[in-house]
C-alpha cells in the first residue's frame, strides 16, 4: 500500500528535517550530561570558528566534539549505509527477506575479528601481521567471505539468485563453524567479553577518522546505485523480464557485489554487526512509497540513518552500561518483520505479495 495523503517529495522533506532533528538530539545525550548551550557554542566554535569557548572545561569540549559529535555522524552515515545496501540486495536476489549480510559478509568479519581478539597475538607474534587490529582483520574477513560466495555462484555457468544465496549460506555456516573452533580451542574470559561486544555492534569506540572511512565508502556506494535506478527496478521484474529489457544480470550483479560487499565491510569492521537494519528499512519504505526504486531509494536510506540514531540513542539511555545497538535493532526489529510479514499489505517486484 502506497502512501496516498503525501507525496513522496513531501515525505521526504519531513523524514530530512526529522534526521536533522534527531542528529542534534543525538549529540546532546550521552553519559555525561553537557548543558545546552554548551554543546551548541562548542559546535559553533568548532565548525564555523564562531565565538570562544576557552571558559568551557577542557574535558566537556573534549566529550562534544570527540565522542558526542563523531557517534551522532556515524550513526547517520551507518543507517544510511545499511538501508541503502539493503534496498540493492534485495532487488539484486529478488528476495524480500535478503539483507546486507546475506552474502556472508558478516560472518567472515566475525570470523576475522575472533581470530584477531582469541588468537592474533599467538599465532601472529613477530610477523609482518603482528601491527594489524581486530577492525583490520574483521575487514579482511568481511572481503574474503565475499569473494568466496562470488566464485562460488559463479562456477558451473552464469550466476543466478538462487546460487548466490546458497553460496552465502554455505559461506556463512563456514565462517561460523571456524569461529566456534577458535573460541572452543582459546577460552579466554576478557577476550570473550571484547568479542561478544564487538559481535553485537556499537558506535561506542570511534572518532572522525572513522567517521572519514565510513562516509567515504558509504558516499561512493551512494552515488554509484544513484545512477543504478532503471536497472534495479528491471531486476525487481524477474530475470527473464529484465533480459527482455536488454539487462545484462550476470555483469550487474558482479559488480553490485562488489559494490555492496566493500560498503558493508567497511561498516563492519569499524561498528561491529548490526542487524535487522538493512531487513526491515527497506520493507517499511516500500509500505510508504512502493517499489519504484527512483521513490524507494531516497526514503529508504533516510529513515535506515534516523533508525539508527534512534537505536544509538536508546542504547545509551536505557541502561547505566551502554547496551550494543545490534541488541535493540534486533528487538525492533524482530516484532516489525513479524508485523510486516503479516500483513502483506505491499508489493515486492512484478508479482510478489
Amino acid at each position: 500500500m502506497e502512501l496516498g495523503k503525501i507525496s513522496t517529495v513531501g515525505l521526504i522533506a519531513v523524514l530530512i528535517v526529522v534526521m536533522i532533528v534527531i542528529t542534534c538530539v543525538s549529540v546532546f545525550i550521552g553519559a555525561v550530561d553537557v548543558p545546552f548551550d554548551t554543546v551548541v557554542r562548542v559546535l559553533a566554535h568548532k565548525l564555523f570558528g564562531y565565538g570562544d569557548i576557552s571558559d568551557i572545561p577542557t574535558y566537556m569540549v573534549s566529550i562534544v566534539w570527540r565522542l558526542y559529535t563523531p557517534r551522532a555522524l556515524l550513526g547517520l552515515i551507518v543507517g544510511v549505509g545499511l538501508a541503502m545496501v539493503g534496498v540493492v540486495m534485495q532487488a539484486m536476489v529478488q528476495n524480500p527477506l535478503a539483507d546486507p549480510y546475506i552474502l556472508g559478509i558478516s560472518s567472515g568479519a566475525s570470523l576475522g575479528a575472533t581470530f584477531a581478539i582469541l588468537m592474533g597475538a599467538t599465532v601472529l607474534s613477530g610477523t609482518v601481521f603482528q601491527g594489524f587490529g581486530v577492525e583490520a582483520f574483521a575487514f579482511l574477513g568481511a572481503i574474503l567471505s565475499s569473494a568466496f560466495v562470488f566464485i562460488l555462484s559463479a562456477i558451473g555457468g552464469k550466476m543466478t539468485t538462487t546460487k548466490l544465496i546458497l553460496s552465502g549460506v554455505i559461506i556463512s555456516s563456514l565462517c561460523g563453524s571456524v569461529s566456534n573452533i577458535i573460541v572452543y580451542l582459546e577460552p579466554n574470559a576478557e577476550g570473550m567479553r571484547s568479542l561478544t561486544f564487538w559481535l553485537m555492534g556499537s558506535l561506542s569506540t570511534i572518532d572522525f577518522e572513522s567517521v572519514k572511512v565510513c562516509l567515504i565508502a558509504v558516499v561512493v556506494g551512494l552515488l554509484f546505485f544513484a545512477t543504478q535506478m532503471r536497472n534495479l527496478n528491471a531486476m525487481m521484474l524477474g530475470d527473464s523480464t529484465a533480459t527482455t529489457l536488454g539487462v545484462n544480470l550476470s555483469r550487474l550483479r558482479m559488480v553490485y557485489i562488489v559494490m555492496t560487499s566493500v560498503v558493508i565491510a567497511f561498516i563492519v569492521c569499524k561498528c561491529g554487526i548490526i542487524g535487522f537494519v538493512g531487513l526491515i528499512i527497506p520493507h517499511i519504505s516500500r509500505g510508504l512509497v512502493g517499489t519504484n526504486h527512483w521513490k524507494l531509494f531516497p526514503v529508504a536510506i533516510l529513515i535506515g540513518a534516523i533508525f539508527i540514531m534512534l537505536a544509538d540513542i536508546a542504547a545509551r539511555s536505557l541502561s547505566s552500561s551502554e547496551i550494543p545497538i545490534g541488541i535493540i535493532t534486533s528487538l525492533c526489529g524482530a516484532p516489525v518483520f513479524a508485523y510486516i510479514m503479516l500483513k502483506k499489505s505491499y508489493g515486492f517486484g512484478g508479482g510478489g505479495e
